[in-house]
């Protein structure tokens, strides 16, 4: 591989609604863990204990175009897993052509709408925060990652992380 794969083009649906000419962009969550150095006896330097996903969990960051009904109907959503956003990008290799379908799924609700300036006669656009509960990276129909927060799943390139952990507390 000599050269790497660049995002050609993007999708985003929102409750199944296709934003064909209405995303700018989005912002991918970063995936991140709480990790917590411990030395103990015998050490000759700390070692990081893996605490599970960072404080602040999954958030995903997005644009839209003008005025975004949408996303403002969808503010205030009680249930924590109650907007589902799904984003699909085709990634190019330029040496070989070759072209792999990402798609991430993810549910949670708006944190943050930020309906930015208003001004006769410019663009507009709406950016959004939504802090997401559930995610899912499938890259060509394969499923990389997959993490539930509310119900402590968490898959890595096929293996469940947390299957022990739940057997140990009978969930």
């Amino acid at each position: 591989m000599a050269m790497p794969r660049k995002l050609k083009s993007l999708m985003l649906f929102n409750d199944a609604n296709a934003y064909v000419g209405v995303v700018k962009s989005v912002t991918l969550p970063p995936l991140g863990r709480k990790m917590e150095a411990y030395r103990g006896g015998g050490m000759n330097g700390p070692v990081k204990a893996d605490l599970g996903m960072s404080d602040d969990g999954i958030q995903f960051d997005w644009k839209t175009g003008g005025l975004d009904l949408i996303s403002l109907r969808q503010f205030g959503a009680v249930n924590a897993s109650g907007v589902a956003l799904r984003f699909t990008g085709s990634f190019q290799q330029d040496d070989t052509g070759d072209i792999s379908a990402v798609e991430i799924v993810l549910r949670g609700r708006h944190e943050t709408i930020e309906m930015g300036e208003a001004k006769a006669g410019e663009d507009t656009e709406h950016s959004m925060k939504t802090t997401c509960t559930y995610y899912k990276l499938i890259v060509d129909n394969e499923e990389i990652i997959e993490i539930d927060l509310l119900n402590f799943i968490e898959k890595v390139n096929g293996v469940d992380m947390l299957d022990k952990q739940r057997t140990a507390l009978g969930i």
